[in-house]
Parts: structure tokens; C-alpha cells; sequence
């Protein structure tokens, strides 16, 4: 076998969400992804010492942490979280219940039964009328609970004031409620010295990001974006500010020298975007190594990276070493992420058992090494984000991590190095004078930049940018009225929040949020002090709302009873006329533009049934070879229906319950496959007990692997009752 060098890199980022006016916390991600993944992450490593790793640590996430860890800061999300329930106000109430109920239900909440009662309680009755009706003991609750689902099971176990009140569960006391808030912050002290200590012990390697995670090479020429994608409209003008490139990554190496000691040898650049000018100034700041993703690669070198059933790539021996790119007399070493690999983690495993999915990577590894024969170590970098995954994991994915650092560690043939590590033992590395520009999504830029909302928000922003460039130029020339130099620095570290990439996530139809007004006004605030700092007045437009809220999923209640043949197609207009409905938006994930498979969720009752159909997305049949869907009833306990495609055709199914098949004739269980699936499962077979819901949810299975669910968040909820048009209770 070939060995692997294995490379982790866990990207750490939250944008900067204080008000650039008053200094308080308008969202409090920062403090939550604190308090469940920053610590625990680095931690854990202390398990596994022949398990390296490389932390990206963007520097506007450390600031703020920094911030949380003096004590010193404005959140209200922390303040509502730990006043005394009795002085909770009308606006607070309803302010805790919007910021409380904004948990993956899954894997946040559902672990905690006093919760999931609070919050199945709240919804149904509507927000004021939880307000009026919730008493002291239940605000205590919820006000506990909604933070102790966040904290890291580490902590949460090793702590002997935490694992109490986790123990407890309900029934908490004002003492309680201070106890836990002093251990808060007492997590959120230890981030950043768990980061330093894990480094100077050598099992990892900190890098860096652009201070405020720009999208570099559209700071530095917005018409770039046309390179990676030729059709992609553009901003009438451009907006072209290398110096801010520059600042950005000086910034961010000063930062970095300050938190962590020497200066970083390598750079995540944000959202892994690269192009030859971007890495050019990177190059001549110093940075000695950057990562992207394999799709930057590929158009680079002009071949693919197909796989097959195995996973292996074409054309590994590229993909696997580094590159060095050669910019006149500069050099940077790039390292390319398997986007595979990485998005297995990310969206993938989260599905599965966590001894099953840390088996079922390590294997992949090794299947490489056991293929890709090139007489040099293969470096193989995986590459995500390290805190958004987690949630979707049970106990925020730290089995499934051990599990798997523990095969890494114990196989001779795999080692897990820094990058630095891996550059260094990776023998003569290849040139080239060109990379193509792109990023980690697409090898392009279009999520940030090209649809109307984006287009707006660069207009927005170049506005602002040319304004404090006059003002800068009148300063230069020693005009009266001119701006101060504490003016213009005021104004320049609002302009580059601004420049941040996050606000462009959110614009555009690819991505969504419960909080997308929030940042809409966030970013509206950091351009409208540009203009403050500068003693003039913020043009109107910025009054306004950029984001138009889209519709991520069409819900809809049953309508009336239904009569359904079970045929696998839609044997009439009026069979599924009145059904519930579930047809979800799957123009983007929550992470990238990842292809969806599911397309909408049918269902309804008659006396004796529940019907389930299940519509596929235009053309993904084709798409798929061999398939399964799994169709979960949750009730007392699940029951969950597996049907085999082949061919595109019905092979085979069958029922489960609790992972045992469950013996069911015909007259009670149905299923049939041709366009959609269509499920009949008797009312005998789902245990209801006193339950006035029950859940059902869709996974899309091939080879082993969950590819895709419905709705989203794995759970869509049913009401019971005659009147739901459904099954009396």
C-alpha cells in the first residue's frame, strides 16, 4: 500500500456580529459555536498524540472570542439567557422563545425531553400566547436547557457543575441558572489557550484567513468573476481594491502573530478563493502555503477527477500532491481538498451510525493508498468547516471524530500531518505560472457575486469604498473639512467588515436563514458607518432591504381524506388532490450548492392508512443507479420502511422497527415504485399512544451512504385528528 499523508483541516470562521455602532451582539453564533465546537474540537486531539491537524482560525472569529473571554461584552442573547424569569418583560419573553427554538431538533434538542416539551408546547400555541401562559419554572427551563444543548459533551461530561445540571434536566433554580452562566464563560476563557497549547505541542498547525473572510479575488477585480464563469452578470462597474486584498491579509498576520506567536505559514483563503493576482500579494506577505479545492485544480490542469464505485479518483496522482505556483519571482505551495471526502463528512455521515461512517472513511483511505501506486506518500486533504457540521451529528460528531482518529493512530500506512508537515515531507513538488480562479464551491465565485441581491450589495459597497477614498485623497491634500485620520480609520474598519463574505452568502436564492433580515441589516450597518465615521450622511438606498426573503419549502396540511392505489404513479389528478404537502426549494444546501436528489413529500390518511409519496427531482432518476429510500414514521417508537431500486424498478422492501424487520402482509403495508413511491402503512402498525403528532421523514440511500433527505432537517410534523383530516386520537 502506498502510504497517505492524511490532512485535516478544520476551517473555524463566524462573521463579525457586533454593531458596528454600539458594540452589541446583534446574533450570538459566535458565542454559541463557543461554547459547543471551538474548545471541544482542539481538545479531544489530546486523546489521539499521533493524530495532527491544521486549524484554520479566521481572525475576525478570534477577535470576538477574544472579546467573550474578557468578560467585557454586549450580548443580549447572553443577558436574556440569564436574567431571573420573574424580570423577564413581554418583548424578552418573546425575543428568548425566537432565539431558544433556533436548534438543530435532532440532535440539539430532542437529547433533552423538558425541552422538546417546552418547545412543543410554545409552537402550536404561537409566541404570545406561550408568553402569557408559560410560568416562572418553565422560562428557567427553557432558559437553561437552550444552553446546556449547546455546550460541547465534553465539557458537558467533565464538568462537575455542568454534568449536574445536564443530569437534572428540569425543575432549575435562579442558582442553578447563575452556576451555568459562570461556567459559560469560563468555557469561552479556555478557547484560544486550548488552541496555543495544542500548538506548541506540535499536534497542530494554526492558519489564517483574510481579517475579515473577503472573497480575495473579487476585493481585488470583481470582472474575475467572469473568468471562472463566463455567463455570470457583474456589477455595472467593478470594483477593483487590491490594497484591501493586502490590508485584509496583513491584518490578519499581524493578528495572528499577537494571538498565537510566529507568524502563519499558511492560508485558507476565504471560501478557498483563489486567483494569480490574490496569491500573488499572499505570496509576498509571506505565507509559504494555501488550500483550495480539487475543482481549482482540475481547471488548472485541464482534467477531471471522476470516481468510482469505490470513491478513487481519476487522475489521484495529481490531486494528491501539491502544486506549486510560480508568480514571477514569487512562490506558494497550494494542497487541493478532496471535495469527496470532505463532503462525506459534511453531509453524509451525519446520517449514520458514527463507528459505521469513521469505518466506512477509514476505508476510503486506505482503498486509495491501496490503489494509487506513485512511489511518494499521497497527501490527501480533507478540508470543511469545523463547527457547522456537528450539529447534525448526535453528541456534535465527537464519536464519530474518535472513532475515527482511533483507526488513523493505530494504522501504520496512514499518517495525519499538518500541512506544513506534509509540504515538507512531499519531495520535489510540480510548478505551474497560472492557477485558475475559483473557489472551494464550484470552482467559481457565483455565490457571492452575479445575481441581483449580490449585484446590489457590491453596488453598495463600491459606494461606500469611493466615498472613503475621497475623503482619504481630501485628507492627503490638507483640506479644512477633511476627515481625521481617527475618522477615516473609524471608516475603514466598517469598510472592511463590509468586504466580509458572509453578507453575499446570504444574498441570492442559493442560501437561506431564520436570521437573513438580520444580516441584511448587518451588513446595511457596517456601510452606513463608513459614511457616519466620515461626518456625512448614508445615502437612502441603505435604508432598504437587499434581501428578499425566498421560499424555502412549500407546506401545506392535508385538505381532505384520501383514496390512493398504490401503483407508483399518479394514477389520477384527484388521488393525491387534498393530500399534505411538503415541496421543499432544493436550489441550494446550507453549506453549498451540493445537488439535491428529493423533490416533495405527499401524505394523508384514510381509516385504515397512512399514504406517503415521494417525488424525486426532475431528472435525478436518471441520474441514480441502484438506490434505496427510507421512509421514517416516528411515533412512540420508528418504523421505517426500506425499497430497493434497481434499474428503476421495485426490486424489493420491506418494514423495520427499532432496525429489526417487522413481519407485515400485504393488508396492512404497501409499497410500489414506477415515477413516485407510494407507501401504504396500516394504522395497526404505527404506535400512537397518547400522541396528538407524528413525524415522517425521507432519506435517499445508495451504496451504503445516505445521499439525500426530506425535508431538511430530517422531520416533517404531522397533526392527528379528524379535524387534521387524519387519524382520531
Amino acid at each position: 500500500m502506498n502510504r497517505v499523508h492524511l490532512v485535516l483541516l478544520w476551517h473555524m470562521h463566524q462573521p463579525q456580529y457586533r454593531d458596528p455602532a454600539t458594540g452589541s451582539y446583534l446574533l450570538p453564533w459566535t458565542r454559541m459555536h463557543a461554547l459547543k465546537d471551538y474548545w471541544g474540537m482542539v481538545k479531544m486531539l489530546e486523546e489521539f498524540p499521533g493524530v495532527h491537524a491544521t486549524f484554520n482560525v479566521v481572525p475576525g472569529l478570534a477577535a470576538q472570542l477574544e472579546e467573550y473571554a474578557s468578560g467585557k461584552f454586549d450580548d443580549p442573547g447572553f443577558t436574556l439567557a440569564f436574567q431571573p424569569a420573574e424580570k423577564l418583560t413581554a418583548e424578552d419573553k418573546a425575543e428568548l422563545l425566537n432565539r431558544a427554538l433556533q436548534v438543530n431538533r435532532e440532535n440539539l434538542m430532542r437529547p433533552w425531553p423538558r425541552f422538546v416539551e417546552l418547545s412543543e408546547w410554545a409552537q402550536p400555541m404561537g409566541g404570545e400566547e406561550a408568553a402569557k401562559t408559560f410560568t416562572p419554572r418553565d422560562w428557567r427551563d427553557l432558559q437553561v436547557l437552550s444552553q446546556l444543548a449547546w455546550m460541547d459533551p465534553l465539557w458537558r461530561k467533565g464538568d462537575p457543575i455542568v454534568a449536574r445540571l445536564a443530569a437534572k434536566g428540569t425543575d432549575f433554580t435562579e442558582a442553578d441558572k447563575q452556576a451555568l452562566g459562570e461556567k459559560e464563560l469560563e468555557l469561552m476563557r479556555m478557547v484560544l489557550p486550548e488552541y496555543r497549547r495544542a500548538a506548541e505541542r506540535g499536534q497542530i498547525e494554526i492558519s489564517t484567513t483574510p481579517f475579515y473572510h473577503p472573497i480575495l479575488p473579487l476585493l481585488c477585480d470583481t470582472d474575475v468573476a467572469r473568468v471562472a464563469s463566463q455567463g455570470t452578470p457583474l456589477p455595472g462597474q467593478p470594483f477593483r481594491y487590491p490594497q484591501d486584498a493586502r490590508e485584509q491579509l496583513a491584518r490578519a498576520r499581524r493578528y495572528h502573530e499577537r494571538l498565537f506567536g510566529p507568524a502563519p505559514a499558511g492560508l485558507w483563503p476565504s471560501e478557498g478563493s483563489v486567483s494569480d493576482q490574490a496569491l500573488s500579494i499572499a505570496a509576498e506577505l509571506g505565507f509559504r502555503w494555501f488550500a483550495t479545492d480539487e475543482g481549482v485544480l482540475g481547471r488548472t490542469l485541464g482534467i477531471g477527477f471522476g470516481r468510482d464505485a469505490a470513491g478513487v479518483p481519476e487522475n489521484a496522482e495529481r490531486l494528491y500532491s501539491p502544486l506549486r505556483i510560480r508568480l514571477g519571482e514569487r512562490e506558494i505551495a497550494g494542497l487541493f481538498r478532496d471535495h469527496y471526502l470532505s463532503d462525506l463528512i459534511g453531509f453524509v455521515y451525519t446520517r449514520m451510525d458514527a463507528g459505521a461512517a469513521a469505518e466506512d472513511l477509514h476505508r476510503r483511505l486506505r482503498a486509495i493508498g491501496e490503489r494509487v501506486q506513485i512511489g511518494r506518500p499521497l497527501i490527501i486533504p480533507i478540508i470543511l468547516d469545523g463547527e457547522n457540521a456537528w450539529e447534525y451529528y448526535r453528541e456534535a460528531g465527537r464519536e464519530f471524530l474518535r472513532q475515527f482518529y482511533g483507526r488513523v493512530q493505530g494504522d501504520p500506512d496512514i499518517r495525519a500531518l499538518t500541512v506544513s508537515e506534509a509540504l515538507a515531507q512531499a519531495g520535489e513538488i510540480p510548478v505551474s505560472d497560472h492557477i485558475s480562479p475559483g473557489s472551494w464551491i464550484n470552482a467559481n465565485f457565483d455565490i457571492w457575486i452575479g445575481h441581483g441581491e449580490d449585484i446590489a450589495a457590491w453596488d453598495r459597497l463600491r459606494e461606500a469604498r469611493a466615498c472613503y477614498a475621497r475623503a482619504e485623497e481630501d485628507h492627503a491634500k490638507g483640506i479644512a473639512e477633511a476627515s481625521t485620520e481617527a475618522q477615516l480609520a473609524a471608516a475603514y474598519e466598517s469598510l472592511l467588515a463590509a468586504e466580509g463574505s458572509d453578507w453575499c452568502w446570504w444574498y441570492g436564492p442559493e442560501h437561506g436563514t431564520a436570521n437573513d433580515a438580520e444580516y441584511d441589516a448587518l451588513y446595511r450597518k457596517h456601510l452606513t458607518q463608513v459614511y457616519l465615521a466620515l461626518g456625512l450622511p448614508a445615502p437612502d438606498e441603505l435604508a432598504e432591504p437587499i434581501k428578499r426573503k425566498p421560499e424555502r419549502a412549500l407546506v401545506a396540511p392535508p385538505a381532505e381524506f384520501l383514496h390512493v392505489r398504490v401503483d407508483g404513479r399518479e394514477s389520477s389528478y384527484f388521488e393525491w388532490l387534498g393530500a399534505g404537502l411538503y415541496s421543499a426549494d432544493r436550489r441550494g444546501g446550507a453549506m453549498h450548492g451540493r445537488a439535491a436528489l428529493l423533490h416533495e413529500l405527499h401524505y394523508g390518511f384514510d381509516e385504515r392508512f397512512l399514504y406517503i409519496r415521494v417525488d424525486l427531482l426532475s431528472g435525478a432518476l436518471a441520474s441514480l443507479g441502484d438506490f434505496e429510500f427510507h421512509v421514517t414514521v416516528r411515533a412512540e417508537d420508528e418504523l421505517r420502511i426500506v425499497a430497493a431500486v434497481q434499474h428503476g424498478k421495485l426490486v424489493r422492501y420491506h418494514l423495520e422497527r427499532d432496525e429489526a424487520c417487522l413481519p407485515a402482509p400485504d393488508e396492512r403495508f404497501l409499497a410500489a415504485f414506477h415515477h413516485i413511491l407510494e407507501v401504504a402503512i396500516g394504522r395497526e402498525l404505527v404506535r400512537l399512544g397518547p400522541r396528538r403528532s407524528l413525524s415522517i421523514g425521507v432519506a435517499l440511500w445508495q451504496g451504503g451512504l445516505p445521499l439525500d433527505v426530506l425535508p431538511g432537517e430530517g422531520w416533517l410534523t404531522v397533526a392527528l385528528g379528524s379535524e387534521a383530516f387524519a387519524w382520531t386520537v
